[in-house]
């Protein structure tokens, strides 16, 4: 396993955090460790969501998507009571 060395110029805040670990029996390594750790997973992608439920589905009627007598009354319950086919137009 190849291994590095870390030199980091810490702000007051960080170094205090870093103090409180510390004291509580971390060593610098293992904080810097965990820390790399953390942030890595909080960075890394998210896993793809697999679509579950997508194909072909046989209701049992072939022709559904073409046959105009299932299409006769698609979309009157969405227009609302009392709609009515336009007057004047080809069916």
């Amino acid at each position: 396993m190849k291994t590095g060395s870390v030199q980091a110029r810490l702000d007051e805040e960080s170094q205090a955090a870093l103090d409180r670990l510390l004291r509580h029996g971390m060593s610098t390594s293992e904080v810097i460790r965990k820390g790399i750790r953390l942030v890595e997973e909080h960075h890394a992608p998210a896993p793809r969501r697999k679509l579950i439920g997508i194909g072909i589905i046989s209701s049992g009627v072939s022709d559904r998507a073409t046959n105009k007598k299932y299409m006769e009354d698609f979309g009157k319950k969405s227009m609302g009571p009392g709609w009515q086919k336009p007057k004047g137009r080809a069916k």
